[in-house]
């Protein structure tokens, strides 16, 4: 698995598509241009119309730019969701050759620092389904890179049920030590130590849940096309239980098919990765995807944090087809509890996505691959913009309240009067907010018409009250989010790492104390933003108070997004319900949701326990490297350990002595563990 450089030739496109799936993805590119040009053109003409009724002053060129860059986005976001929605009245053209694999497939689940209780459950009921449907073709790896030491103790002990050396569907555990290079480097190490007995693998994340006929769709697929590298699914997300998670929920059951067949549509053989839920030919992936280490320090440079667009990137770019096949059904995720989740999980993307500005005009690189690169950049660079918009505005709005005009500036008989076209602007943002709404108005229309699918959300009253809640719900949180990312893009400009952290899957709830700590300075924005718009004039706080409101309210409105309570009144009416939540719910979901409930593992984050449990440490050991021809490197928390186990009194003892990171250093250590229990067995 060599490491690619950031600068390469291209191979040409190994995949030799259909006559008509090249033609349809050529159509589609150019509808998506077409119309993000002529929307975008029509709204540059008229917002310059708008400001040239007198004369443009310097801060209304500046609002004009940023102007022109927000509408081209929402213009672009509009015109591949009408592709969207025209693709899903339509019969689907283009069908994708299967083929009987001849090859067993890996499925791996990365995790770290998770609830091993869900992975245990996702095992049991995918492992169950395989084994019923495709026997002797699967094996599942999990593939841990915990860093914290109860976690690491608790995980074996759940999972150890789990692990089988059965051929028809074996189950494997492996605790890296090294946490270099995050995921990516899991997914690597996996690859260079067991990849060669797997044509293809399986990635999911931590909360993925596939069925066995997905799964195995996947493998007859990627047999079908030998010359695609990945197949990407549409995962929809499942069990959400607060506010937010519902609000996400809905929205990707009824919108999202809606922007995943657009992007399937121009994407072609040169589609995106999404990091889960995806089958890669793992021999491609080895040959082509080892990521590059960036130049420089965090949080531009060092190792890729948001490492699937690139690896992505990297594959097509060695001529392997990378698919985005929207038809797949049971590929389930689960969606972040809170907004205080979000936010927090942002950091971590926002500082990814934007270190890929490295690759946005690398050598070798298709143009699609760009867009989708630019695409991931603009996703947080466009609330800078939005916000800096705002702000522009409202200067503009200063300077004509405040500063005086003159008149007669130029020799005439008559005075200069700073004007602008009210009426032009009016039509204008009724445009703007079509194009923003629209996707959504396309979702729910396309709901409405399958009489099933309609069912599925309530009927057509419970899916249009739905919809309006949705919309309202997300124009109260998109400013939060707006300001959030901006403080996020401003921090990693200023040079500060996000770090890695692990994220929250389960309960949401937060307390008032933390929501206040949080988004104190959202409040503080939205109230500045009110009494400035307020004291020029009551329509311009009028006009703004969709943005000041949702911000002045941030604090409860964060507390209720990670509201259950909140979210079983909305189910009991329900409202924002997805068909998942039916009574005849997918088999999948609920081997899981029964094996999930019913697992009661023991709890294992103590070394006593370790000690007492042969078996777990046994199974333990066994994932530690024991090889002595290592050169000796002076490891401080290894040294204080090892002082600590010679000189405790029992275990207990020790365990009040050691910190985390000796304690970390103590489980790494196979003869520090054998030491221990010669003392304490």
């Amino acid at each position: 698995m060599p490491r690619r450089e950031l600068h390469e030739a291209s191979i040409p496109l190994r995949h030799r598509s259909s006559t008509l799936f090249s033609f349809t993805t050529i159509m589609s590119r150019l509808f998506v241009f077409c119309l993000t040009f002529g929307l975008s053109l029509y709204g540059l003409t008229e917002m310059y119309g708008v400001l040239s009724a007198n004369s443009i002053t310097q801060l209304q060129w500046l609002f004009l730019v940023f102007f022109s860059i927000n509408f081209i986005w929402i213009a672009y976001a509009f015109a591949q969701a009408c592709l969207g929605f025209i693709v899903s009245l339509l019969p689907s053209l283009n069908q994708h050759k299967e083929a009987e694999p001849d090859f067993k497939t890996a499925v791996l689940l990365p995790i770290y620092n998770e609830d091993p209780t869900r992975i245990y459950a996702a095992i049991k009921a995918m492992r169950s389904d395989l084994l019923e449907k495709a026997p002797n073709q699967y094996a599942f790896f999990i593939l841990s890179d915990s860093n914290q030491p109860d976690a690491w103790l608790h995980e074996e002990a759940i999972l150890s049920p789990t692990l089988t050396a059965d051929p028809a569907c074996p189950v494997y555990y492996r605790k890296r030590t090294d946490n270099a290079e995050r995921k990516a480097g899991n997914i690597a190490d996996w690859v260079q130590n067991w990849g060669h007995d797997y044509e293809a693998m399986i990635v999911l994340d931590a909360d993925s849940l596939m069925s066995a006929d997905c799964l195995i769709t996947l493998s007859k697929r990627l047999a079908g096309s030998p010359k695609v590298g990945l197949i990407q699914t549409l995962p929809t997300i499942i069990r959400a239980n607060t506010l937010y998670g519902r609000l996400q929920q809905f929205a990707n059951h009824c919108y999202g098919p809606i922007y995943a067949r657009g992007l399937a549509a121009w994407h072609g053989l040169s589609s995106n990765f999404w990091g889960h839920n995806a089958i890669i030919r793992t021999q491609a992936f080895a040959q082509s995807a080892c990521l590059p280490i960036l130049p420089g320090k965090a949080p531009f440079g060092g190792h890729v944090l948001s490492h699937d667009f690139i690896e992505a990137a990297l594959m097509r770019r060695a001529g392997w087809g990378i698919r985005f096949d929207t038809d797949l059904k049971a590929s389930y995720e689960e969606a972040p509890p809170s907004l205080m989740d979000v936010i927090t999980r942002d950091r971590r993307w926002c500082q990814g996505n934007l270190q890929h500005k490295a690759f946005l005009f690398s050598q070798g690189m298709s143009l699609p691959t760009r867009l989708h690169i630019f695409s991931g950049i603009m996703s947080y660079l466009s609330a800078v913009f939005w916000l800096t918009l705002i702000l522009i505005g409202l200067a503009i709005a200063i300077q004509a309240t405040v500063v005086r005009p003159e008149y007669f500036s130029n020799p005439s008989l008559f005075p200069t009067w700073p004007v602008f076209d009210a009426e032009r602007a009016l039509d204008l943002f009724y445009v703007s907010m079509a194009l923003v709404l629209a996707p959504k108005v396309f979702g729910w229309f396309i709901a409405l018409l399958n009489f099933r699918r309609c069912l599925s959300f309530g009927g057509p009253i419970l899916l249009t009250l739905s919809t309006i809640m949705e919309v309202l719900f997300s124009a109260l949180y998109a400013p939060i989010l707006m300001v959030s990312q901006f403080g996020v893009v401003y921090n990693i400009f200023r040079g500060k790492d996000s770090g890695w952290s692990p994220q929250s899957r389960d309960d949401g709830s937060i307390t008032w104390k933390e929501s206040l700590r949080m988004h104190k300075v959202h409040t503080f924005v939205g109230i500045l933003l009110a009494l400035i718009s307020l004291s020029l004039n009551l329509d311009l706080f009028y006009w703004l108070l969709p943005i000041s409101a949702g911000l002045m309210l941030s604090i409860p409105l964060s507390k209720l997004s990670g509201s259950q309570r909140f979210s079983r009144t909305i189910n009991t009416l329900k409202m924002l319900r997805s068909p998942e939540e039916k009574a005849d719910k997918a088999p999948i979901i609920k081997q899981f949701e029964q094996s999930f409930n019913q697992q009661k593992g023991p709890t294992l984050t103590s070394l006593s326990d370790l000690l007492h449990h042969g078996d777990l440490l046994t199974l333990h050991l066994a994932q530690l490297n024991e090889d002595d021809t290592r050169p000796m490197i002076f490891h401080a928390a290894t040294v204080t350990a090892e002082w600590k186990v010679q000189h405790a009194h029992d275990v207990e003892h020790l365990e009040g002595m050691l910190s985390r990171d000796e304690k970390m250093a103590l489980l790494s250590n196979p003869h520090l563990l054998l030491t221990l229990t010669q003392r304490f067995a």
